[in-house]
């Protein structure tokens, strides 16, 4: 029998308060951690956090909220929503996510792509293939894959 699963994405975007003003960036990034404790008790599978590197989203460090919700939480599955491969150090990367993986024990989730918004590779010294390149090597361009010790 197959079994549906439910998950949660977000990029921590910078809401606006009651009296429509931006709510500061720690605020946005405890707010998510409380999300993802009330997503656990209330049974969904997954709890994913992308990654950008502009003013409007809080994202850029998704392994390290996804690493305070693993300390408040006990059976939810923790991701990135993506994970520019382009944009990381391959090392730092890898060493990330497996602390991730064994502080959550066992319960994180990378999920890699190339990326959309193109605007932070400069920020990295990396450029974006042209879509005409990636096509011609799809397989390399995005994929999805688990860091997971399961």
């Amino acid at each position: 029998m197959t079994t549906l699963e439910f998950g949660l994405d977000t990029f921590l975007p910078v809401t606006v308060d009651e009296s429509d003003l931006p709510v500061r960036g720690d605020e946005v990034i405890r707010n998510a951690v409380e999300e993802a404790v009330l997503a656990e008790a209330v049974g969904i599978d997954s709890f994913n956090i992308g990654e950008h590197y502009r003013t409007e989203f809080m994202d850029s460090a998704n392994h390290v909220v996804l690493a305070a919700i693993a300390g408040r939480t006990e059976r939810i599955r923790l991701g990135t929503a993506v994970t520019v491969l382009s944009t990381q150090d391959p090392v730092r990367l890898y060493t990330d996510f497996a602390t991730l993986d064994a502080v959550s024990n066992g319960r994180a989730q990378l999920i890699v792509g190339r990326g959309s918004l193109t605007d932070s590779f400069p920020l990295f010294g990396s450029t974006l293939p042209t879509t005409r390149s990636c096509s011609k090597r799809s397989s390399t361009c995005s994929c999805v894959c688990c860091a997971s010790s399961r």
